[in-house]
């Protein structure tokens, strides 16, 4: 993507240190104020955790803290949460907390205890992310009453006791955030579970709206009649459809002890799960299950579009996911029998994230030549055509992505059914320009790159035109992989509305392609223009609306069902990042959406491709 997508280690929750502190290395920010010299006593769990975000005892040590151990956790971010089982009645204010040890604790699911500790705003990945903070207690002092206490019920998640509202807006005279805002946990679905932060809560049979991931997680959401994709997906429709329902899904015991399930989009955890409700970076709020429902398989199965007629063109994009050669063969292999069976080999296949030969080993190499051998090879062996390729490698380290990597876009095309028409000079900072010949449209360099000075692709995939030619008729084809959405605050972040900061980069972007699209149409008005890629943008996005601005290039995604507008899954939100548009003179076209990855566990990439067919 895109999306963030990224190895994640818990960190560590705590440091010595007074005064809001970035923990080294770890991403993770701890809030505190000096402490007072002596402990407030007679402190219960409610009352640290007050009725807003932030704790009336942030920065001071209390004393004797009186709950139950409910959860356990000696890995990752390692502690234990208590829950008082004398609640004070108040729905704003919860009656559990985590409490950071940073080893192994101590104490067992049961124990009665009392917990003598500092009151921490602990914000996981930084607080500069843009995330809701944990209350927490930290350099603890416990000591064990009893051992073998019944555990207080957990409090039920389902349709009827979730609002459908997600957030309330945040106070302008605090930048937009809603920490200092009391609760109204009946009124947003935010508040709801933020005045349940560190208790134990049970969800029943939900169906399951994100698979399952290598960080051991999957999502559900509690309000099943929201909007839904076909496949049963939570359909993120516009920046205000959050879809309050979602909820992430992790196991409390160690993967080691208790492999996590195998769970596919349209799958239903059924049973009862049931543990303490956590926060964190990669998706907000976590019910970390003391004990795990069961999953039952919804029989959800990889799609193949059909294949194009003779008198069909056939266009596609894919984003290979940082595809290189020290990849195993098995990606290679996958990736290509997709492009044979589920995408029925089309005639020009656009390719994102290509890395250079050596892959994110930094040593100055930009050709990517063995990397696309050994797809097109594999492609070969699964079936398909051989197809050829054209692309610009890129000036090394310019165009972002993993570092080292150098990925680009390349265009692959079935030589027995289009010819490309080859302008050469195209390099990594010539742009290609549109000219007339013989009162037709023509590019000054194909392969050519599109601006690729202009400031809107710094530290981006600069976009990659072509010109072919099938049964006599000229189509100009672009691929494009815009900026990604790094840096945007999080939709269960503590600002809201969220500020989408990289949008502004992916607007300029949209709007060179759009003069390049224009150009083409303005030196042959009936110019067959294809525009595709993963655009790292909605369908309702303002970088939509650029792209499509002054009628210059059509989105194909609003010719689906709207239950089947989506090529990424986020955080249990099912969304539209990759789009095709065409320009006008392409009238009639069979646009599809091929589901074969987001929805999946098993995922050769994390993007579905997309396909796009019409007679020029």
């Amino acid at each position: 993507m895109t999306a963030p997508s990224r190895p994640r280690p818990r960190p560590h929750r705590g440091t010595a240190a007074l005064g809001a502190l970035v923990v080294a290395g770890l991403c993770s920010t701890l809030l505190v104020q000096p402490s007072p010299a002596a402990a407030a006593e007679g402190v219960r769990v409610h009352d640290l955790q007050g009725a807003t975000r932030i704790s009336p005892y942030a920065g001071q040590r209390v004393a004797e803290v009186p709950g139950v151990v409910t959860g356990v956790r000696t890995y990752g971010s390692r502690g234990f949460w208590v829950q008082d089982p004398r609640p004070d009645g108040s729905a704003a204010t919860s009656e559990g907390v985590f409490v950071f040890t940073g080893a192994a604790p101590a104490v067992a699911v049961g124990d009665a205890v009392l917990v003598s500790g500092r009151v921490d705003e602990y914000y996981p990945g930084g607080e500069e992310d843009g995330g809701q903070s944990v209350t927490q207690l930290s350099s603890p002092e416990v000591t064990v009453v009893s051992s073998g206490n019944a555990l207080p019920s957990p409090v039920t998640l389902d349709a009827w006791e979730l609002p459908r509202a997600y957030a309330p807006e945040g106070d302008p005279e605090d930048g937009g955030s809603v920490e200092g805002l009391r609760l109204r946990p009946s009124r947003y679905a935010l508040d709801r579970y933020e005045s349940l932060e560190g208790m134990t809560v049970e969800v029943g049979e939900a169906p399951v709206v994100g698979p399952s991931t290598p960080y051991h997680e999957l999502w559900v959401t509690l309000l099943p009649g929201g909007r839904r994709t076909d496949h049963g997906g939570a359909l993120y429709s516009s920046y205000g459809a959050q879809n309050a329902g979602r909820l992430k899904i992790e196991s409390l015991a160690p993967v080691a002890q208790e492999p996590f399930p195998v769970a596919d989009v349209g799958d239903t955890l059924r049973g009862t799960t049931e543990g303490p409700l956590d926060y964190d970076e990669f998706g907000g709020y976590t019910l970390v299950a003391r004990e795990l429902g069961r999953v039952e398989r919804g029989g959800l199965a990889p799609e193949a579009t059909r294949a194009q007629r003779d008198d069909e063109l056939a266009v596609a994009a894919y984003n290979v996911e940082n595809l290189h050669p020290g990849d195993e063969q098995e990606k290679f292999d996958r990736l290509a029998a997709a492009v044979v069976e589920s995408l029925a080999s089309p005639d020009i296949l656009a390719l994102e994230e290509i890395q250079d030969n050596t892959g994110t080993e930094d040593d100055g190499t930009v050709a990517a030549d063995e990397t696309l051998r050994r797809f097109v090879d594999a492609v070969v062996a699964a079936g398909g055509p051989r197809y050829a390729w054209r692309g610009i490698d890129p000036e090394d380290g310019r165009d972002g992505g993993a570092p080292g990597g150098n990925i680009r876009n390349v265009l692959l095309f079935n030589p027995e059914r289009v010819s490309f028409t080859d302008r050469p000079g195209g390099d990594a900072t010539t742009a290609a320009g549109v000219v007339r010949e013989d009162g037709r449209a023509a590019l000054t360099l194909s392969p050519g790159r599109v601006a690729p000075a202009d400031t809107a692709w710094q530290d981006s995939r600069k976009p990659l035109a072509g010109e072919f030619t099938f049964r006599g008729e000229t189509v100009f084809v672009v691929a494009n992989h815009f900026v990604s959405k790094g840096g945007d605050q999080p939709l269960h972040g503590r600002f809201q509305p969220p500020a989408r900061s990289s949008e502004e980069q992916r607007a300029e972007q949209a709007e060179a392609v759009n003069a390049f699209a224009r150009e083409l149409r303005s030196a042959q008005r009936d110019a067959r223009v294809v525009v595709l890629g993963d655009i790292n943008d909605f369908a309702f996005s303002p970088t939509t609306r650029a792209l499509t601005a002054g009628g210059a290039l059509e989105s194909a995604v609003g010719s689906l069902p709207r239950g089947d507008r989506y090529t990424y899954l986020f955080e249990g939100n099912s969304q539209v990042l990759d789009q095709t548009l065409v320009s006008p003179a392409i009238r009639a076209y069979e646009y599809d959406i091929v589901h074969i990855n987001a929805e999946f566990a098993d995922q050769a990439s994390d993007h579905d491709p997309q396909v796009i067919r019409f007679r020029p």
